[in-house]
């Protein structure tokens, strides 16, 4: 099927910008409904995502440091610890404590495929901190705003693109914000320049989807749909990289939130994770020719095919 014939409607979500401010006035959210909690929302606090360092130089030497600093451990790290800790206690009188008229009530443990896994840092963080990357913020008029140094179109989209797209996994501002703003501006801008450099871009999008995270997710998913969107032979030349992408589809395809007879607003952000997905699916499909559907259907078995002839 002709690329052109399935030029969708952009709708607002595919915009960086109104995707990056919806994030951030998620977060304003999320910090008064705490407030009324008598609780305190700091983005930057979570287990699952890097150290930010301890100074704008970097951290302070070990010897500076009071105490020790906890190493972080993954959920699935600490629940195979106690498992293996409950296999290695003291049985030698299990028998006088067991009775067979006693049922063990103790569940199997979870496998943990939802929970999110720690975020890796990011190479945008890296290059940012490093004042490395052509662009610059301005914070006139309420908000950050992106202003790059160089035209993207004159950068090197090998290089550039793959680093922008990595960023995304950050929580926290700036990174998140002009990441999300410079890798719609570099995807809008690079016509002819996105094909190529698609083989670079499957790490960061694979490592992006990996992290079990929601708001990640669907981040990411907006960036696949933008890609295959931006020129022709995009869509074709994501099949051969299914299995690197599909299976975290095929784990949230039907996650959607059950909210009973209560009223959801952030429906109007269209974050809901499944249907997203979906979305993402059938806009693969139509781009991305003849073996998609057969190549979509055996990640996702119960993937059925949006066209029909």
């Amino acid at each position: 099927m002709n690329n052109k014939s399935v030029q969708l409607q952009k709708s607002p979500q595919l915009k960086g910008q109104n995707l990056a401010s919806s994030l951030v006035a998620s977060d304003h959210m999320k910090s008064l409904l705490a407030k009324n909690a008598n609780q305190i929302f700091k983005p930057w606090n979570n287990k699952y995502t890097p150290n930010a360092p301890q100074s704008p130089f970097g951290d302070f030497p070990k010897d500076f440091m009071k105490g020790v600093e906890k190493t972080r451990v993954s959920p699935l790290v600490r629940n195979s610890q106690n498992i293996l800790n409950s296999l290695t206690q003291d049985t030698s009188n299990i028998g006088s404590r067991m009775s067979p008229y006693k049922v063990n009530k103790s569940s199997p443990p979870k496998a943990g495929a939802l929970e999110r896994r720690l975020i890796p840092q990011s190479e945008f963080r890296r290059y940012y901190d490093r004042a490395d990357l052509p662009i610059k913020v301005n914070h006139s008029g309420g908000g950050s705003k992106l202003i790059w140094k160089i035209d993207p179109a004159q950068l090197d989209y090998h290089h550039y693109l793959p680093i922008f797209i990595d960023g995304m996994r950050e929580k926290v501002d700036p990174y998140r914000t002009l990441s999300i703003l410079g890798t719609f501006d570099l995807i809008e801008k690079g016509e002819n320049k996105i094909l190529p450099v698609i083989p670079q871009l499957i790490m960061p999008l694979k490592t992006n989807l990996n992290t079990r995270d929601i708001e990640i997710i669907s981040i990411t998913l907006r960036v696949i749909q933008k890609l295959v969107l931006s020129g022709n032979m995009v869509g074709e030349a994501l099949v051969p990289y299914y299995r690197q992408l599909l299976p975290v589809f095929n784990l949230y395809k039907n996650y959607n939130k059950n909210s009973g007879d209560f009223m959801d607003f952030g429906q109007r952000n269209n974050m809901s994770l499944g249907d997203i997905i979906q979305e993402t699916l059938e806009l693969l499909e139509r781009t991305g020719g003849d073996d998609a559907f057969i190549n979509i259907k055996y990640m996702i078995p119960t993937y059925e095919s949006c066209i029909f002839t």
